[in-house]
């Protein structure tokens, strides 16, 4: 299992390609330095009218499947 923290700020501008679906990956840069990126569709149940904004953790199998993204 891979394991990826980052911290997220896309105010609900931002966000409207995202959610239209003109924009389909978020990259985003680690905590540690990597970068991951990673299917917009997962940013969905963390939207509010301000956008998005905190600390998350997308995991994913060592082949890069099955992301599943928390807020931590």
């Amino acid at each position: 299992m891979i394991r990826f923290e980052f911290g997220l700020h896309i105010s609900s501008l931002e966000y409207l390609p995202y959610y239209r679906g003109e924009v389909r990956n978020v990259l985003a840069r680690c905590a540690d330095g990597r970068k991951v990126q990673f299917p917009a569709t997962l940013l969905q149940p963390f939207v509010t009218s301000a956008g998005i904004r905190g600390s998350f953790v997308l995991t994913c199998d060592d082949d890069g499947k099955g992301a599943q993204l928390q807020r931590s």
